[in-house]
């Protein structure tokens, strides 16, 4: 069974889907349709944004989105086909598109609603994150916990790699302890703490829009960062979506009920390859790569 992953934020880059386009330029109306729904040029935002303005949450997401659709629709008009699709994070949007469940255009209003809410939020709340690496994700659960000032893990990635977010106090508390545990500890240059109860504000403010979207059932496997496993019950994803913003990312999990389900191969579209890399660091006996460009298309 093959999977199609879609990646998350902080994987952009300038640039980014622009070879793919260049080579075929019928996908140029995912770029119209974001760019409209956006009232801002999404081609100006994925290739000649400076790193600082690509990594705002606003212009991030979409963004990212779109280039993902784009290396997917690349993917299919060559004839690939999957069985299955998971997110990380904002990947999930891209994975309801390439599902089914939303059309494109209201993969872009969901996705401008979601930044929007989560930039605004940062704005109101500071926050912080860190990758905790190479220590397992009950003792980092464990140090978090004890803390004094808030923070906790929010995005299961691997074994031996576990996200953590919070206040800045809270990050700063929690650091020196993992470091004297000998694990490496990665500040990520992030706006907020997302994934946390510090996000609330958004997820809130997300809802009032994704109530109103048309969300079908999907015509393959659908698996959840919320209960990391396969989605069956549809009947609310504008409340699954706002509590998405407020929840761990249960990627792990994902990846172990994937490949319990038969899951043998993944395909992750979108810039770089993180996730790739956390297939391969968490399941034994299947295969992964990533498409991005037009050189790691061919290689498809």
């Amino acid at each position: 069974m093959t999977i199609s992953l879609f990646s998350g934020q902080g994987s952009q880059y300038s640039g980014m889907g622009k070879d793919i386009l260049d080579s075929m330029p019928e996908l140029g109306a995912v770029y119209d349709t974001g760019s409209e729904i956006l009232g801002r040029d999404l081609r100006e935002i994925c290739f000649s944004a400076s790193d600082e303005e690509l990594a705002r949450t606003i212009n991030a997401q979409p963004a990212i989105m779109a280039t993902s659709i784009v290396c997917l629709k690349a993917a299919q008009s060559k004839g690939f086909g999957f069985e299955g699709v998971a997110g990380h994070s904002l990947g999930e949007y891209a994975a309801m598109y390439a599902s089914g469940m939303i059309s494109l255009e209201d993969a872009f209003v969901l996705i401008k609603a979601r930044a929007e809410a989560m930039e605004e939020a940062t704005k109101a709340s500071k926050g912080a994150m860190a990758a905790i690496m190479k220590i397992a994700p009950e003792k980092v659960e464990e140090v978090c916990s004890g803390a004094e000032n808030y923070v906790t893990a929010v995005n299961y990635n691997s074994p031996v790699q576990t996200v953590i977010a919070g206040t800045p106090e809270g990050i700063g508390e929690v650091s020196p302890i993992f470091a004297e545990m000998k694990a490496r500890v990665i500040t990520l240059n992030v706006a907020g703490a997302f994934h946390s109860k510090l996000m609330q504000s958004a997820a809130d403010k997300f809802y009032e829009t994704a109530k109103n979207i048309r969300f079908s059932a999907p015509q393959v496997k659908y698996y959840s960062n919320v209960t990391g496993g396969e989605l069956t019950d549809f009947s609310d994803m504008a409340s699954l979506l706002a509590k998405h913003i407020v929840s761990p990312v249960r990627f792990t999990s994902e990846l172990a009920a994937m490949q319990a389900d038969g899951a043998d191969r993944f395909v992750e579209f979108g810039p770089g390859k993180t996730l790739t890399g956390l297939v391969k660091k968490t399941l034994k006996d299947v295969t992964a790569v990533n498409v991005e460009n037009a050189d790691t298309l061919a290689s498809l």
